[in-house]
C-alpha cells in the first residue's frame, strides 16, 4: 500500500511539473502568414508582454492554467481574446484579423486630413503628453542589450622592442596572430538581461519638484564568450594583457598612439586590475540605472531632439495613409513620413490619437544613402567611421490618469562601420620614461548594438512605499549558453534563435 501510495504521488508531481510550464505562442497575419512584432498581450488583465521581432511571446508559469485570458492587440488588426487551452489547440498560434482601415481619401468626417496639421498639433501637445508626471511610481522592466562586432581586417604586430628578447618577441607575435584568426572567424556577440523594479518619486522642497529615484535589480544575466568581447576597447584591452605578459609584470606602463596624447596607466600587477574591476563591481547598480534613464529618456519625444520626424516636423514630407482603431476604439491617423530637407535621416511610420494628438506608435529607420554620423581622417590620423544602421520602434501606453503616455516598449538598433590604423606604443613609466616596444594596429569592421525595454506594469505609489524601497548593488550572472530556465516564471522578452543558438567558445 506504502509503495503505491508512494508511485501515486510521482505521478502527480511529474503531472505538476508538466503543468508549471512557461508557454510560448506565436502570433502572424490570418492572410499573409507572416509574422506580427510587437503585438500586446495581456494575461488575465495582470501579466503584459510584447511579442519579438519574429512575433513570439512567452506566458509563465504563474499564469499558465488552461483558462487563463489572453487579449491580443496590434495596431491594425481586430483585437483577440482567447483561453490558453484554445492557443494551445490552435497549436500556439494566433492568426489575426487585419481591422477595417479607412482610406487615405476617406474620413469619418468625409474630409482627408492635412498630415502638416496633424503634425503641428502633435508638437503643441508633446509636453503634455510625454512629460514626466508629478508623481511616484513603480515601473517592472525587463531591458536587453545585445552587442556584436564583425571584423573584415584584423592587424596587430609588434615591430619593435627594446624589452623583448628575440624569442619573445615571436612568441608575442605568434599569440596575436593567433587571436587575430580567432577573432575574425568566430566574430564575438554578447548579449544583457536584466528584469527589474523602477522606483520613481518627485517631491517638492523648498518651492522646486525634486526627482528621485532606485532600481530594484531581481535578475541580471550577462551571456558572452569571456575571451572574445564584443566591445573594441575591450579587445584592445585583451591585447594589451597579451603583450604586457612577456614585460614586467610588476611595472606600469603607459600607452600612447600617434598624435594623441597617452592613455591611462596600465599594469599586469594583481592589484592594478583587481582594483578597477572592484570600482566597477561597487558601482554597478548606479551604472544600469543611469543607463536604463538614459535609453528611457532618449525615446521620449519632448526629451530627444534627435527624433526630429517628431520634433522637427518641417524636415519632412508627411503623407496621409489613413486611419485604424486602437485597441481602445479610438481613431488612430496613420502617417507616413521620408526627408524633405538634407538634414532630415529617417523614413518612417507614424501612429496618432486623434483624441489628444499622442504619437502611440513610431517605426523609424535611415532613409537611404544616409548616416547618422561619421568622421573620416582615414589618411591623416588613420581613422574613420561612419553609424550607417539606426532604426527602431516606440510604443507608448496612455497613463492611468488619462493624460499623458508611458514608454510601453522602446526598441533602438544601431550599426557602426570603422576603419582603425594606428601605432601604439608603450612607454614604462620611469624617470626618463624610456619606450619598450612599438605597436602597428590595422582593423577595419562593423559593430552592432540593439537595446531593448519593456514595461511589464507601471503602478502609482506612495512617498512612504518609494522610501521603503531599496537599491542595491548586484552582479549580472555570467552564462555561457542562454538557459530558458533561469528565466522562469519572470516576464521576458522572447529571445530571437540567434541568441538561442550562442555558445561561448571554450
Amino acid at each position: 500500500m506504502k509503495r503505491i501510495l508512494i508511485y501515486i504521488f510521482f505521478i502527480l508531481f511529474v503531472y505538476q511539473l508538466g503543468l508549471a510550464q512557461d508557454i510560448t505562442g506565436k502570433i502572424i497575419d490570418s492572410k499573409t502568414g507572416e509574422t506580427i512584432p510587437y503585438a500586446n498581450i495581456q494575461v488575465n488583465g495582470s501579466q503584459s508582454l510584447i511579442s519579438n521581432t519574429d512575433g513570439f511571446f512567452t506566458v509563465t508559469e504563474n499564469n499558465n492554467e488552461n483558462a487563463s485570458i489572453l487579449e491580443i492587440s496590434y495596431l491594425g488588426y481586430v483585437n483577440q481574446t482567447i483561453t490558453l487551452d484554445q492557443l494551445k489547440s490552435q497549436q500556439n498560434i494566433i492568426k489575426l484579423q487585419p481591422g477595417v482601415f479607412e482610406l487615405a481619401d476617406v474620413n469619418v468626417s468625409n474630409i482627408k486630413p492635412n498630415p502638416y496639421s496633424i503634425m503641428a498639433t502633435v508638437k503643441e501637445n508633446l509636453d503634455r503628453n510625454y512629460k514626466r508626471e508629478y508623481q511616484s511610481s513603480k515601473e517592472v522592466l525587463f531591458y536587453r542589450e545585445e552587442n556584436s562586432f564583425s571584423p573584415k581586417k584584423m592587424d596587430m604586430e609588434i615591430t619593435k622592442s627594446t624589452g623583448f628578447t628575440k624569442d619573445n618577441l615571436k612568441l608575442a607575435n605568434a599569440e596575436i596572430t593567433s587571436f587575430n584568426a580567432k577573432i575574425i572567424s568566430h566574430p564575438p556577440k554578447e548579449y544583457t538581461d536584466i528584469f527589474c523594479n523602477y522606483y520613481s518619486n518627485v517631491k517638492t522642497e523648498k518651492d522646486k519638484r525634486v526627482f528621485s529615484s532606485k532600481l530594484d535589480v531581481v535578475k541580471a544575466t550577462k551571456l558572452k564568450d569571456e575571451n572574445r568581447s564584443a566591445d573594441v576597447d575591450d579587445l584592445q584591452q585583451t591585447a594589451t594583457k597579451m603583450i604586457l605578459k612577456h614585460l614586467d609584470t610588476t611595472k606600469y606602463y603607459r600607452v600612447k598612439s600617434g598624435l594623441f596624447g597617452s592613455q591611462d596607466s596600465i599594469s599586469l600587477r594583481k592589484d592594478f586590475y583587481k582594483r578597477k574591476l572592484n570600482k566597477e563591481n561597487k558601482n554597478q547598480a548606479a551604472l544600469t540605472k543611469r543607463t536604463l534613464e538614459n535609453f528611457i529618456s532618449k525615446n521620449n519625444f519632448s526629451q530627444n531632439s534627435n527624433l526630429d520626424f517628431v520634433t522637427q516636423y518641417e524636415l519632412y514630407h508627411y503623407e496621409y495613409e489613413g486611419a485604424i482603431y486602437s485597441n481602445e476604439n479610438e481613431f488612430v491617423y496613420v502617417l507616413n513620413f521620408k526627408p524633405k530637407k538634407s538634414k532630415a535621416k529617417y523614413t518612417g511610420k507614424l501612429y496618432i490619437s486623434e483624441t489628444d494628438y499622442g504619437v502611440v506608435r513610431a517605426d523609424y529607420t535611415l532613409a537611404d544613402n544616409k548616416t547618422v554620423k561619421g568622421f573620416n581622417m582615414k589618411f591623416l590620423l588613420g581613422i574613420k567611421s561612419s553609424e550607417n544602421i539606426s532604426k527602431g520602434t516606440l510604443i507608448f501606453n496612455r497613463n492611468a490618469s488619462g493624460i499623458g503616455y508611458y514608454l510601453r516598449y522602446a526598441s533602438k538598433e544601431r550599426g557602426v562601420y570603422f576603419y582603425l590604423n594606428r601605432p601604439l606604443k608603450f612607454i614604462e613609466l620611469t624617470s626618463d620614461e624610456k619606450d619598450v616596444l612599438a605597436l602597428d594596429i590595422k582593423i577595419e569592421g562593423n559593430t552592432f548594438h540593439k537595446k531593448e525595454i519593456m514595461t511589464i506594469s507601471n503602478t502609482e505609489i506612495s512617498n512612504t512605499a518609494f522610501v521603503a524601497s531599496d537599491e542595491k548593488n548586484f552582479k549580472f550572472i555570467p552564462i555561457k549558453q542562454y538557459d530558458p530556465k533561469l528565466w522562469k516564471g519572470i516576464s521576458t522578452i522572447e529571445p530571437l534563435e540567434e541568441m538561442k543558438q550562442f555558445k561561448s567558445i571554450e
